[in-house]
């Protein structure tokens, strides 16, 4: 049977939902598998809705959309209230426990993550939060390899943030590991 994985990461234009969607579906390639990504965002250059669907698959992908999605990454409350009626019974659910201070009941695996904090931290900026979420996501769902997710980084972003973007990402996986051991 082949599998597919249905990914969503939403949150507030300007946060870098699309481009982490991006990373995502180019490191699923690296890892020789099948992957569709799309986005959509609302007129505003920064505060309204902005998601990023990924479709994973072992086998071709025939229908691009995501029906009920397997993961929801919230990078902010908005994007939780919004989507979180898109997540399946017994999904995964991981918020920026600094953005989203009110996760409703439901019958979901939930990964609370400092990325926002974490990346003004230790970066000096906010901007890296999306791949932050990137890192937990990568070691909370094993779905890509670390080193995939790397080189897609790489070809990701322009060269002058790829060092930055690369350390975000280790905090993403470090921060993830302390949450699930």
């Amino acid at each position: 049977m082949k599998r597919r994985v249905e990914i969503r990461i939403a949150g507030i234009g300007g946060q870098g939902a699309v481009l982490a969607g991006e990373i995502l579906g180019r490191a699923a390639v690296l890892n020789g598998k099948y992957a569709v990504q799309t986005a959509s965002y609302g007129a505003e250059a920064r505060g309204g809705l902005a998601k990023s669907d990924v479709i994973i698959s072992d086998g071709k992908v025939d229908f691009p959309l995501v029906r009920k999605c397997d993961v929801l990454v919230a990078m902010a409350q908005q994007a939780l209230n919004a989507h979180l009626k898109d997540l399946r019974e017994g999904g995964l659910l991981i918020v920026d426990e600094g953005l989203v201070k009110e996760v409703p009941k439901a019958d979901v695996k939930v990964l609370k993550a400092p990325a926002t904090k974490a990346s003004k931290e230790a970066l000096g900026s906010e901007l890296y939060a999306n791949v932050v979420m990137l890192g937990v996501l990568t070691r909370a769902t094993g779905l890509v390899s670390v080193e995939s997710v790397d080189e897609a980084i790489a070809k990701s972003v322009p060269a002058s943030m790829k060092e930055a973007n690369v350390k975000a990402f280790k905090i993403g996986l470090n921060l993830a590991q302390r949450m699930t051991t």
